[in-house]
């Protein structure tokens, strides 16, 4: 099991954080017990995990697609391969010309368009290109992703290996740490990394060991890197494990627990209720 706290530009002091570990049967719930934490300097690197053999389920923490009524209105392709291809082969300037034409013709209070699974977990829409710009994690990560011959369950793409699929899952940690705190536990700018939000990030660990942040599956860690994921003022420790989660809350649900009315160009966020 892999949890992929992404960043659109990884570099040495803000690395896409990868939690690695294994779902285990256990007496009161299943447990994902993660072994390490690895850290991604590049794009590069990350490619280089989605190739590496073996099988996996991941969760990866960046939008998949697009809301439907963005796409359908520029004219995008809307079988959703076709779409990873053409959106990520066009420039980010293309884009963000785009999303602000959308935008710039909307009321105030509803400017964005959204994808079905955003607002029940809360996270930013996908054409967000700033604070979060998660339009450009999309535009990073996705198409390497399909590159990679990855299976999404979430967009009917069975992948490629056979029994031996690497199986990715959208994750948006936001929606399980809210179920333990609605306190904000992380900040990537150092003067916002506060004991509050400290002590938040530990009564969310605590929340996940214990099995009671709303997921079927239990967090297992080492001592030692429960305390990096409590130290870590930017959360990215966190976050990847709750992604982890996510993807193994996923992998134990009928049909993954994906809605039977699943719009497959739009996809859907793993462990929120369809």
């Amino acid at each position: 099991m892999l949890g992929v706290d992404f960043t659109s530009a990884p570099r040495p002091r803000k690395p896409l954080t990868v939690a690695v570990g294994r779902l285990v049967a256990a007496s009161r719930r299943p447990v994902y017990r993660v072994s390490e934490i690895r850290e991604l300097a590049s794009l590069a690197a990350f490619e280089d995990l989605l190739r590496e053999p073996g099988a996996w389920i991941g969760g990866f923490d960046l939008p998949f697609g697009q809301p439907r009524p963005l796409v359908e209105h520029e004219g995008w392709p809307t079988d959703w391969r076709e779409f990873v291809h053409f959106y990520c082969g066009q420039p980010r300037e293309r884009l963000r010309g785009v999303f602000r034409r959308w935008c710039d013709g909307r009321p105030a209070g509803d400017k964005f368009a959204w994808r079905k699974t955003d607002k029940p977990a809360g996270s930013s829409p996908a054409m967000r290109w700033t604070n979060p710009p998660v339009a450009w994690m999309m535009h990073a990560g996705i198409g390497r992703m399909v590159a990679a011959g990855l299976a999404f369950p979430a967009h009917r793409v069975p992948g490629r290996g056979g029994g031996r699929r690497k199986i990715a899952f959208e994750a948006y940690p936001g929606f399980t740490a809210r179920h333990a705190c609605r306190a904000s536990y992380k900040s990537d700018t150092p003067a916002a990394q506060t004991p509050q939000r400290k002590a938040s990030r530990r009564v969310i660990l605590d929340a996940l060991v214990a099995g009671s942040a709303g997921l079927d599956v239990r967090l297992d860690v080492p001592a030692g890197l429960a305390r990096r994921m409590i130290a870590d003022g930017a959360g990215d420790l966190l976050d990847a494990a709750i992604c982890g989660l996510q993807a193994a809350h996923a992998s134990l649900l009928p049909r993954y627990g994906l809605p039977r009315d699943l719009d497959p160009l739009e996809g859907w966020i793993a462990s929120v209720p369809g």
